[in-house]
């Protein structure tokens, strides 16, 4: 029903930012690092929306990225996990983060989220993971790379990419892979097979 909401941050609370638009305040329940991201802009925001409707109440969920807003409503088919146990997953993990802890089966990183434990994390993996797909995921990974690279002018090449891909299959969880391929610098950059050598000495 709500898609997005724009206009201005007249005040904060500990979960949720009120977002004035047309002379209304939107209540927006977030994660607290977004909530504190959004308190920092002047002028106007723009939060994707997801409205959940209830017997007894009315609530908005509100994200800074698409994606995000995407995963939340992937965690929201998971049985038994509702918006708030969604938003504290997405609060302990980004949406990329998540996807390779799904696909690489790493049940420890999800079981950090707030309010997620074993079971739970076991059970989010088992019907999330027919529903993403690898190379999306290093897609969407390489595209936030690549805008974190305009600030931080580090940028992620194709030859890393397929080496911790090669590292994921082998089990290493993700951001062990991702960490491990990143520390590897006197290789090309196109040297998939020295740089998985190479990744694998720093693990």
């Amino acid at each position: 029903m709500i898609s997005f909401i724009r206009g201005l941050v007249a005040d904060t609370t500990e979960n949720a930012v009120i977002l004035e638009n047309n002379g209304i305040g939107y209540e927006i329940f977030m994660t607290g690092s977004s909530i504190e991201q959004v308190s920092r802009i002047d002028g106007e925001v723009k939060i994707h929306t997801y409205f959940q409707v209830r017997e007894d109440a009315m609530q908005l969920y509100g994200f800074l990225s698409k994606d995000d807003l995407e995963m939340f409503r992937l965690l929201l088919n998971v049985n038994g996990i509702g918006p708030k146990a969604a938003l504290g997953v997405l609060a302990g993990l980004t949406a990329d983060e998540l996807r390779f802890a799904v696909l690489s089966d790493d049940i420890k990183t999800i079981s950090k989220a707030p309010g997620i434990g074993k079971k739970t994390a076991q059970k989010l993996i088992l019907e999330l993971k027919d529903k993403l797909k690898l190379e999306d995921a290093f897609e969407k990974k390489l595209v936030h790379e690549q805008e974190a690279a305009s600030v931080s002018g580090f940028l992620i090449h194709d030859g890393r990419q397929e080496a911790a891909e090669a590292l994921i299959a082998l089990g290493y969880s993700s951001t062990d892979a991702m960490k491990a391929v990143r520390k590897v610098t006197d290789v090309s950059p196109d040297d998939v097979e020295a740089l998985l050598k190479a990744a694998l000495k720093q693990l």
